[in-house]
């Protein structure tokens, strides 16, 4: 699943070499650029750009009225492009396979295709058939994916405050008044959790797919808890960013719950989201009665962060080795909620 489409700019977004026009002018963009773009960001994928160029330059390049705003953690730079799509994938937080690269040049395609081969190379010709493609074409849409691209921009944001903030990370993130939101989810709710069970990867215990009927049954069945996480901060609305499936009566004693799913999006990592949702349904089970919790996930490469997360939280292994089950006993006591969370249950 794309995430993002990284592009160049000359010959590519727009007809010529900006650095060769004369006066300083404004290179016109592409309508046909424009217009995959824009249809890119109604799917929740989003736009960068890896140019090579004078790096003072990157404001009068995008200059363009068409072009502001556009753009997520835009790379002007000499150095490869390889770099430029890694600082991006970095700051995006996603993964190199989530990455197309569109650009006129067969040499820059050819040096990304050969130091990110994850990475999908598209000429500009390719690019308006392969968003045709299932790469380019999520399954529904939601309010989150929608505004994936203002969510971003509003992430840059939090990203250049934390550099000029004077005080360590734990005040800045108190500072950041991160609002939690955990309930039981509606069934306004799914189409959102049938996304993230696509696109969550680093944060996801299984990697499982599950069909939205597959949701909607389990949501329907009263055996099932699926606690949905909704987080905002003085930045702006994160939307719903987690959601669990927690099976409260699975084949063994009646006091253990499974946790059979957590996933969260990769773009609240660091802020101790993930510990907080697995905190709720800790406490739930506790208020149920329970006298454990197991929990399942799949060893790859993407998923270490929500592999430390079980540790973390005191559950240890019990048998597995590529999926591996985990179980905490609920007789010791919970963690605290992340002190900077204003966490609100329900």
């Amino acid at each position: 699943m794309i995430k993002c489409v990284v592009w160049d700019l000359d010959n590519t977004l727009w007809q010529g070499v900006a650095a060769e026009a004369a006066d300083a002018q404004v290179l016109e963009p592409k309508p046909e650029m424009l217009g995959i773009i824009a249809a890119l960001e109604k799917r929740g994928i989003v736009s960068s750009v890896a140019s090579r160029n004078d790096p003072s330059s990157l404001d009068s390049l995008l200059s363009h009225p068409s072009l502001q705003g556009l753009f997520v953690a835009p790379q002007v730079s000499w150095e490869p492009k390889s770099m430029s799509i890694r600082r991006i994938t970095d700051n995006l937080n996603i993964g190199l396979d989530a990455v197309a690269f569109v650009d006129d040049s067969p040499f820059e395609r050819a040096e990304v295709q050969y130091m990110l081969p994850e990475v999908l190379v598209l000429s500009p010709e390719e690019i308006a058939a392969a968003i045709d493609t299932p790469a380019f074409s999520p399954t529904g849409s939601t309010q989150e994916s929608a505004r994936r691209a203002r969510m971003y921009r509003q992430e840059d944001e939090r990203r250049r405050a934390q550099t000029t903030f004077k005080g360590d990370r734990a005040s800045f993130m108190a500072w950041c008044e991160m609002r939690l939101a955990i309930a039981p989810a509606t069934e306004a709710d799914l189409p959102r959790i049938h996304e993230l069970t696509e696109r969550t990867h680093q944060l996801n215990s299984t990697g499982r797919s599950y069909t939205f009927e597959q949701l909607r049954e389990r949501w329907r069945d009263p055996r099932w808890l699926m606690p949905a996480a909704r987080l905002t901060d003085r930045f702006g609305d994160y939307g719903l960013i987690g959601a669990a499936l927690v099976d409260t009566q699975p084949p063994w004693p009646a006091d253990v719950w499974l946790v059979e799913l957590v996933m969260l999006s990769c773009r609240v990592e660091g802020r101790g989201i993930p510990a907080a949702l697995l905190r709720w349904i800790l406490a739930e089970a506790v208020n149920a009665g329970m006298k454990g919790i197991k929990a399942v996930y799949r060893v790859n490469q993407q998923n270490l962060p929500i592999r430390l997360l079980f540790r973390q939280m005191g559950f240890s292994k019990v048998a597995g080795d590529s999926f591996v089950t985990v179980e905490r006993d609920l007789s010791t006591p919970l963690p605290d909620y992340p002190p900077w969370l204003h966490v609100a249950t329900g």
